[in-house]
């Protein structure tokens, strides 16, 4: 392995794009007595109405929801209900995997989620302590440990300030300040084109874009049939390329992330 290494961020949305569906479908919904269907039926009718923004209605619905159910939402609530989360094929072996393809290449491969859902169901799942970082939605709790509102909500537009958190290693969301701070390109810790984003639909948008269009590489992925509107992102050139949600080892996603690898190692 050559001593010196090249950083790479592998950045990745969370549903959809390691999982299939949404987080809250598996066990959360139906938990509070509800089908998946009408409970984003009352989201988009909320968000719609009132015109909130999406991310906030669907943390709202799920906090009325679950007090109207008698089931208020504590975080190990949120922790518990990540249990019954799959993911798409080759997740659980890929982190290791890749990692040792890159180090083998002189390349140190650092992982992160950008997610619009719940952190703290995230931070649950079997490969959270892959990630280097978990930026996602999440609630703040009161004195007896019942979430009462959004702390932070991660939108499609505002995902992208986390691409410049990872460039320029401002990490810590407390310090407003560093995010702003003007860092020369040499001595930003991750460049952009040092920067693989992994997304599978129209919240991944802005980021596919910003990744690509700053010299790094935005796949799109696609499961069960979805293929016609990952496409649809390439051919408005938002990505460079479209393959299925499996990472198995040798697939299409695999070997993409691969030949980046070289890439970067040049």
């Amino acid at each position: 392995m050559p001593a010196r290494t090249v950083p790479l961020a592998v950045i990745y949305d969370f549903d959809g794009t390691l999982a299939p569906g949404n987080m809250q479908d598996r066990q959360f919904i139906p938990d509070i007595g509800m089908t998946a269907a009408d409970f984003w039926r009352e989201v988009d009718a909320l968000s719609d109405e009132t015109h909130a923004d999406r991310i906030l209605s669907y943390m709202y619905v799920m906090l009325e929801k679950a007090k109207s159910a008698g089931r208020p939402v504590r975080r190990e609530d949120l922790v518990a209900w990540s249990r019954d989360i799959g993911f798409f094929p080759g997740v659980e072996s890929w982190f290791d995997r890749i990692d040792a393809y890159g180090l083998d290449k002189g390349v140190s491969i650092e992982h992160y989620v950008i997610s619009s859902g719940n952190s703290e169901i995230i931070e649950g799942t079997s490969i959270a302590h892959r990630f280097q970082e978990i930026y996602a939605s999440r609630f703040l709790y009161d004195a007896d440990g019942i979430a009462v509102w959004p702390a932070l909500a991660i939108n499609f537009t505002t995902k992208t300030q986390y691409l410049f958190r990872i460039n320029k290693g401002a990490h810590d969301l407390n310090d407003s300040s560093a995010i702003n701070r003007y860092v020369p390109q040499s001595e930003r810790p991750v460049p952009f084109q040092n920067m693989v984003y992994i997304g599978d639909g129209e919240t991944d948008v802005p980021c596919f874009r910003l990744v690509k269009d700053l010299g790094g590489l935005s796949i799109a992925v696609y499961a069960n049939g979805a293929r016609e509107r990952a496409e649809r992102y390439r051919e408005e050139g938002r990505v460079n390329c479209v393959v299925p949600a499996d990472y198995s080892e040798g697939g299409e996603l695999d070997n993409a992330v691969k030949s980046y690898v070289n890439l970067v190692a040049l």
